[in-house]
């Protein structure tokens, strides 16, 4: 048997293993990283929806996604840019998009005559991230520093949606996003305390007159 210069090489003898290059190191760290924020994100979401952000400390962060609160500091510059960085996340997902319509296809089944009932076993999912959206209006309302940068958030998402719809005569498409994420925000939060007189259906209704649509 040969080896890789040509010469011979005893039968049963182990290659000698590639050395790793600096690029599988560096590719390595930078893994290890994403996936402690990862870690630290999902942590923070679920623990910051369960007892508010006020509530759950880094430390308590760093606990729940079995990490040091040296990786939170690793990582993030400190709670508030771990909250940007997780709404951020919500930012590029486009599910997070209207909190009623997953708080709808979650909770509630509509039979053949076209009513509504509550699921036995609802998706917690759109509860936590209602909970969430409360706790970022919350945390900007009372930390200046932080309010204007979680004022830009919304004024983002505003705007992403202002793009998706058509113009009218009687209002800006810019006006009309605005009193959507209101009226979704606004019924998702009185629906989770009063389902049963505030049902989620009215937000059907309600965006559609707000976007300028049809009612269905």
């Amino acid at each position: 048997m040969r080896d890789t210069h040509g010469g011979h090489r005893p039968e049963g003898d182990t290659p000698v293993p590639r050395p790793q290059r600096p690029s599988d190191g560096v590719r390595q760290r930078r893994d290890r990283r994403d996936e402690t924020r990862t870690a630290l994100l999902t942590a923070a979401e679920r623990l910051w929806a369960e007892r508010g952000i006020h509530g759950a400390s880094l430390d308590d962060v760093a606990a729940a996604a079995g990490l040091t609160k040296g990786a939170v500091y690793s990582n993030f510059a400190g709670k508030t840019d771990l909250l940007l960085a997780l709404m951020e996340r919500f930012t590029s997902d486009p599910a997070h998009t209207d909190v009623c319509e997953e708080l709808r296809a979650a909770e509630e089944d509509t039979d053949p005559a076209g009513r509504s009932s509550a699921r036995h076993t609802p998706d917690e999912r759109p509860r936590q991230l209602a909970l969430l959206l409360v706790e970022f209006w919350l945390y900007g309302m009372r930390d200046y520093a932080a309010g204007w940068r979680i004022a830009d958030w919304y004024a983002e998402r505003r705007a992403r949606l202002a793009s998706q719809l058509d113009p009218t005569d009687a209002i800006a498409p810019d006006e009309r996003a605005t009193l959507t994420m209101a009226l979704d925000f606004g019924l998702a939060f009185q629906h989770l305390l009063d389902p049963a007189r505030v049902p989620t259906d009215l937000y059907k209704t309600g965006k559609a007159l707000m976007q300028g649509r049809p009612h269905p």
